[in-house]
């Protein structure tokens, strides 16, 4: 029987936003939260499906060029093949867990596949099978599943906070506190926090580095300015592309530089606040 690392997760309700909540004992450190509304949670996974997929289901499942491990889902959360050991942190497993706690109907072939690596050895392999049943199968429960996988996609970022906040050097902790309390009083801020875990990771993994330099959460929260008359939106998008930009001159492989860095330039620009309708009221500007 295929066993899998569960995740212990609580449900999402409506309450307000409280950003970084204050502990119940006097002097204790604040514990970072993020908090969404339903519809909240439904626009930022549309805003996640567009940015990986543009919004298309055949991209739900998908190999790209330069890439040693297929993308799945509206994550595009990674799954390495057997015995192909990536240095990005691997994230379609701990999905399925968790769909299959949430009692998700996943595909039999799915369910019972040991290992529970990408079946494809490569990419030609993966392009040989693209229309066979079994891939389909998979495409179709990940279209059916996109609001289970949104959830998850918050409760990785909400999980991942207070590890960052610990990660990162004691002397600039209360600045990363204040600036992600900021950021998570908004949807567009909790969007851009749940958006930039799902695409670049917390920050924490040593394997993610370039010439000793991350590009992760962790670092864009290092890098924003301290000017808080800028919105905190505004400073997470230019530390951001500039954590980016950074990443793709590191890199040894040209096509970060040539292919990709335009691409998630232009995807950081969406971290804007969502409509007036939705967010049910006006919201600062950002």
């Amino acid at each position: 029987m295929l066993v899998f690392v569960l995740l212990a997760l609580t449900g999402c309700d409506d309450s307000a936003r409280p950003g970084v909540a204050a502990d119940s004992q006097p002097g204790a450190r604040p514990e970072p939260q993020l908090t969404l509304t339903s519809a909240e949670l439904d626009w930022v996974g549309e805003q996640v499906f567009n940015n990986e997929c543009s919004g298309r289901r055949h991209c739900l499942v998908h190999w790209n060029d330069g890439e040693a491990f297929p993308s799945l889902g509206i994550g595009h959360f990674i799954w390495y093949p057997q015995d192909v050991q990536g240095r990005f942190v691997e994230s379609f497993p701990s999905l399925m867990a968790f769909l299959i706690e949430r009692g998700a109907d996943v595909p039999a072939w799915l369910r019972t596949l040991r290992p529970f690596a990408a079946p494809w050895p490569d990419k030609a392999a993966f392009l040989l099978a693209e229309g066979s049943t079994e891939v389909e199968e998979l495409r179709r429960f990940l279209e059916q599943t996109r609001g289970l996988q949104a959830e998850f996609i918050y409760r990785r970022a909400a999980d991942s906070l207070r590890q960052i906040i610990d990660a990162a050097p004691q002397a600039e902790r209360a600045a990363l506190g204040s600036r992600l309390q900021a950021l998570s009083a908004t949807p567009g801020g909790v969007y851009a926090l749940m958006d930039y875990v799902n695409f670049k990771g917390e920050g924490l993994a040593a394997t993610e580095r370039y010439n000793g330099e991350g590009w992760g959460l962790l670092q864009v929260l290092l890098a924003m300015s301290a000017d808080d008359q800028l919105p905190a939106l505004a400073r997470f998008r230019a530390a951001a592309a500039e954590v980016l930009t950074r990443r793709a001159e590191n890199a040894a492989n040209p096509i970060e530089r040539e292919r990709w860095l335009p691409g998630w330039l232009k995807r950081l620009e969406t971290y804007r606040e969502p409509p007036r309708t939705l967010a049910g009221s006006s919201q600062p500007p950002a």
